[in-house]
């Protein structure tokens, strides 16, 4: 392996939580599947308050399950950065709510554009408490053909696993998918489940947790997508 990746994973780690262990578990099988090393460095959500350094020197940002975070201020900067500089960057579960926030307030314009858990109460919510926890539940995505998660899955339907009780409100859907996050994935209710931003090197968000069904010899094609390219 004479090529290394350099992964920013951000999120507040706490080894107890199946899906932090399982995203360092996920891209080493990715990357041994692409024969490239990886080195994974996990930054807490309130250092990147003080500077985005760490972020900066990233081949890839992996915004991880776990919220809310200590700081979403710092996980916004962090992501706000990745967007807009090219930098291949998935949002899984957590990762995923976040992601829909920045672009809210940053690209929309929805400068107080909120997420239930911070704020159950504000008046621009655009991740909501979900009708039904999904935490623990395996369902089935529908993905839109030829978007970029499609060509990765090399197909338009797959099972996968969650841990989330919230997700994008439905009411911020259209709003979000007509101003460039496009909805590439939905539910058997049509409400998302993976958002993407076509032009973007890779930055893809999924309201599962991809890295759950990883396995040695059987890396997730989303974390596979991601390392290749940063390659």
């Amino acid at each position: 392996m004479d090529r290394s990746l350099h992964v920013v994973v951000v999120g507040d780690r706490d080894p107890a939580f199946p899906p932090h262990p399982a995203t360092d578990d996920a891209l080493r099988h990715a990357a041994a599947h692409l024969g490239v090393g990886v080195d994974v460095r996990w930054l807490a959500t309130e250092q990147l308050e003080s500077g985005l350094a760490g972020v900066k020197s990233a081949d890839a940002l992996w915004c991880a399950p776990g919220s809310p975070y200590r700081s979403l201020p710092g996980a916004l900067a962090a992501l706000r950065y990745g967007r807009e500089h090219g930098v291949p960057t998935l949002g899984t579960c957590g990762g995923c709510q976040h992601m829909i926030i920045e672009y809210a307030r940053h690209v929309l314009g929805y400068e107080d554009a909120q997420h239930a858990e911070y704020d159950p109460y504000a008046s621009t919510l655009f991740v909501s408490e979900l009708t039904c926890s999904l935490a623990g539940k395996t369902m089935p995505v529908t993905l839109v053909p030829g978007s970029r998660v499609a060509a990765l899955y090399g197909r338009t339907e797959a099972e996968e696993e969650y841990y989330c009780d919230f997700g994008l409100d439905p009411r911020r859907q259209g709003t979000l998918h007509d101003g460039g996050f496009v909805v590439t994935g939905v539910d058997g209710d049509g409400e998302a489940r993976v958002l993407e931003v076509p032009g973007h090197p890779y930055y893809v968000a999924t309201l599962y947790v991809p890295q759950a069904r990883s396995r040695p010899g059987r890396p997730h094609p989303l974390v596979t997508g991601l390392l290749r390219a940063a390659l």
